[in-house]
């Protein structure tokens, strides 16, 4: 009886060991299992320790350190090759002014060098509108375009050799093609439309400039702007018709001023030299409003197309 009433007992002593045992031991486990699986985790399937996490965030920061050096090689690049074309211009241009009279330099003081130099490079210059006068013009239109341009980036903030010079080339290549010979062409229409010599014909004349001309030249000067900018046509139109009559108030301001001496004083094939002179400072403005627009609207664009490449929240 006492082997019987013992062994169960027995039996069940050692079962709720086994039980107990158990309930302690599987914590144990799953806490075994969960630091084995955040060991794994750095490894591979051999349970070995791996670097990947670690090689990727350090390799991502060499890339990023490689972009950053190549960007700044580029700038340095640019703004190298503007120095020179900056220098380059500069100085060729000083020493074909100054060194108009080299062949008769002998005997001669630096005195008289500079004195002489801004009178024989006048008379070159009318020499050169004898013999082709739509060429002369136009040359002088394309360097006041690129200078103009040229001082409308550095007014906009940007460093003395860090200009857009891709900007500056479209900008004078509007200036030579076509605003010196429009410009030749248009002042002798004017004269023969205004053959008179009466008080009015000067303050005409500015109207007519004014009105019309400065109407044509400014619709022009942005849609060829916009075409080398590889703009679509509605986007070009777009722009036209924000900056029409903005721009043409703002010459307003100071071309009619200007022009009662072009049309008042300067003889007919002397007037472009004259308003290249003013161009600079207008260029400047022109410059700086077509691009500001051109920014403004690419900006736009830019918005308008991350906007719509969200997706769009689902309904609930």
């Amino acid at each position: 009886m006492a082997l019987e009433f013992c062994c169960p007992r027995r039996a069940r002593c050692y079962s709720s060991k086994k039980v107990d045992r158990r309930d302690v031991a599987s914590p144990v486990e799953r806490e075994g299992a969960d630091l084995a699986a955040q060991v794994s985790g750095f490894g591979g399937s051999d349970g070995q320790f791996s670097f990947e996490g670690f090689s990727s965030a350090s390799s991502s920061c060499i890339d990023g350190e490689s972009i950053e050096r190549q960007l700044e090689s580029g700038r340095l690049i640019d703004r190298t090759i503007n120095a020179m074309i900056v220098l380059g211009a500069g100085t060729y241009a000083i020493t074909k002014l100054l060194t108009i009279d080299h062949n008769y330099w002998h005997g001669w003081t630096l005195f008289e060098i500079l004195r002489y130099a801004p009178q024989h490079n006048w008379s070159a210059y009318e020499e050169a509108l004898k013999k082709n006068p739509v060429l002369a013009k136009m040359m002088i239109s394309g360097i006041v375009y690129s200078l103009g341009d040229w001082i409308a980036q550095c007014y906009e903030g940007k460093p003395l050799f860090e200009y857009d010079r891709t900007r500056m080339f479209r900008s004078g290549l509007v200036g030579f093609t076509l605003h010196g010979s429009l410009s030749h062409y248009y002042y002798q229409f004017c004269e023969e439309l205004f053959p008179f010599q009466d008080w009015w014909v000067v303050p005409a004349k500015v109207a007519f400039d004014q009105t019309l001309w400065a109407a044509t030249w400014n619709s022009i000067y942005f849609t060829v702007l916009g075409f080398l900018r590889l703009e679509s046509p509605a986007s070009i139109f777009s722009e036209l018709t924000a900056t029409f009559w903005p721009m043409l108030t703002a010459g307003w301001k100071l071309w009619p001023f200007a022009h009662l001496i072009t049309y008042g004083v300067i003889p007919v094939e002397q007037r472009l030299l004259w308003v290249d002179c003013v161009e600079l400072i207008w260029v400047t403005i022109l410059s700086t409003y077509s691009n500001e627009k051109s920014e403004a609207r690419l900006s736009e664009a830019a918005v308008e197309a991350s906007s719509s490449s969200l997706p769009s929240s689902p309904e609930e």
